[in-house]
């Protein structure tokens, strides 16, 4: 029996906050025609003092499960791919597993920036086809407004908060993920960093005050990269999957910057009305740009149910990567509609933090009748 893994859910979320390119002319030097002409992008969203990674992640996770019509406890893996996680350690994967009520999947963060939502959909894929599960999340959940320097227009302008998520399941009807093309240079990390955080330069004052726990990024060789391997990945991706560019309905490339999707389409020779972009609404968003644009276009009908579409993506490491999907929808079923979670929202988060409490609890009464090591 052949198992193929389709996409059956999908969602989004991000923060109320919204930041224009207006705002920012009294924040930096900076102006809407320069940022819009350079970029293509008017305004972004910013997460609230008690909004995070993975509180956006798990709300973009439970609305893509919504979607499916899969109840969290139906889960066997989540991952999270995310260029500004919760910690070093435990995983952002592990909280939102938690914070979702996924009491059976393990959970695990993939770090492979900008590109990471592809990778980690080309995981689950494959975990699925290998019937080692059933029933995947996959999130891209970013906020990167943590990580820049406000005081550098160069990179302040450019990035934005907020979540996607996909749901993959298991089927014996053909279609879904066909096939990806991964790929790094890690030659080029020097070119997109965050240098000061990891065991390489541990915080110290001397990182602080040099500003090294923020985004830096060679704008110049970095644009030069992206235009190059956005197309050669959709290229051969299309090629490994037995297709033409002809066959390929709609492209939906990392939002990063509108002259990078526009020079892509034009080497490509697709027109950009094949083309899914977003980034104008919510600038680049790493990770969760791939999820975002999908899921926007899925519920304003562009998107359908059979259409052939090419995921791509560049970013730092440098990485890229690029993966062609028959997109099916959610998978026919006899069962009556989930009405818990999905009905009782706010319900469930009370079930979800009571239950992680009592799990808190219930380990330090064992460690008061067995005392600590």
């Amino acid at each position: 029996m052949t198992r193929y893994a389709h996409i059956t859910g999908w969602g989004m979320y991000v923060p109320e906050k919204v930041l224009t390119n207006h705002d920012l002319e009294n924040m930096v030097e900076t102006s809407d025609e320069w940022i819009q002409t350079r970029t293509g992008i008017r305004e972004r969203h910013i997460a609230a003092d008690e909004e995070s990674t993975a509180t956006l992640g798990a709300q973009a996770a439970l609305n893509a499960l919504r979607k499916a019509d899969v109840p969290p406890t139906e889960v066997d893996l989540i991952i999270v791919s995310t260029s500004s996680p919760e910690h070093i350690f435990p995983s952002t994967a592990s909280l939102i597993q938690d914070q979702i009520g996924a009491t059976r999947a393990g959970a695990f963060d993939l770090s492979a920036a900008c590109t990471g939502f592809i990778f980690a959909l080309n995981m689950a894929a494959q975990a699925i086809r290998s019937g080692a599960i059933d029933t995947a999340v996959v999130v891209g959940a970013e906020t990167l407004s943590r990580l820049v320097n406000w005081q550098d227009r160069n990179t302040c302008v450019l990035f934005g908060d907020g979540a996607g998520a996909f749901v993959l399941q298991a089927s014996e009807e053909p279609g879904g993920v066909l096939t990806a093309l991964m790929r790094s240079d890690g030659s080029g990390g020097d070119l997109l960093i965050l240098p000061a955080g990891g065991s390489r330069l541990p915080a110290s004052e001397e990182t602080i005050s040099n500003r090294l726990h923020y985004i830096q990024m060679n704008g110049r060789e970095v644009f030069r990269f992206a235009t190059r391997v956005m197309a050669q990945a959709t290229e051969e991706v299309v090629a490994r999957a037995g297709l033409t560019l002809e066959d390929i309905r709609w492209i939906v490339p990392h939002q990063a910057n509108y002259r990078i999707i526009e020079t892509a389409a034009r080497r490509l020779h697709k027109p950009l009305d094949q083309i899914v972009i977003n980034l104008d609404k919510y600038g680049n968003t790493s990770t969760a740009s791939i999820p975002l644009a999908t899921v926007e276009a899925v519920e304003d009908g562009r998107i359908q149910p059979g259409d052939r579409l090419v995921f791509v993506g560049f970013g730092a490491g440098l990485t890229w990567g690029a993966m062609v999907v028959e997109w099916s929808g959610p998978l026919p079923t006899t069962r009556k509609t989930q009405a818990w979670p999905f009905r009782f929202r706010k319900l469930y988060t009370v079930y979800t933090r009571l239950r992680s409490f009592l799990l808190r609890a219930l380990r330090a009464i064992e460690s008061i009748i067995w005392g600590r090591p």
